[in-house]
């Protein structure tokens, strides 16, 4: 694993624990280009009223509007946990060049548990994905929440 990928990640994980600390599953995430952050978000569902603010697409809305385009084929999209349908969607939407993400999800999981749409040879756009990056971190993180919720 690069370090750079591990730096992304322990940003990303900054984001969740965001989340967290205001009621939000701790699910948090960074877009990366050249080396800078270029945006960050965690998820919102909770404070928007809206099931679809997960911390992926917030953060894709977020670096859309403040670059000059609407592809993002150069970025890095670090998440802390592995993307659902509907982010994978947005992320193959936006065309993210590359996608890193912390823990695996098994119930929804989009970029190789449950299935594979980020990588999917029928779609016009399969960033290059890599999973798995501080795992046991973003687990965890993941794991308290909802246990301190029962």
């Amino acid at each position: 694993m690069a370090g750079a990928d591990h730096q992304g990640i322990g940003s990303a994980l900054v984001e969740a624990e965001r989340a967290a600390a205001i009621g939000e599953v701790p699910v948090g995430a960074v877009l990366v280009v050249g080396g800078r952050v270029v945006a960050a978000a965690h998820n919102e569902t909770v404070k928007r009223g809206d099931p679809t603010a997960h911390a992926e697409v917030v953060l894709i809305q977020r670096a859309l509007g403040t670059m000059a385009t609407d592809r993002l084929s150069d970025a890095t999209l670090y998440v802390t946990l592995e993307p659902c349908a509907q982010c994978a969607g947005a992320i193959v939407l936006a065309k993210v060049g590359r996608v890193v993400f912390g823990a695996w999800d098994a119930k929804a999981g989009m970029a190789g548990s449950l299935h594979d749409l980020l990588r999917h040879p029928r779609l016009n756009h399969q960033p290059e994905v890599l999973g798995g990056v501080r795992a046991e971190e973003c687990g965890g993180l993941l794991q308290a929440f909802f246990k301190a919720r029962r």
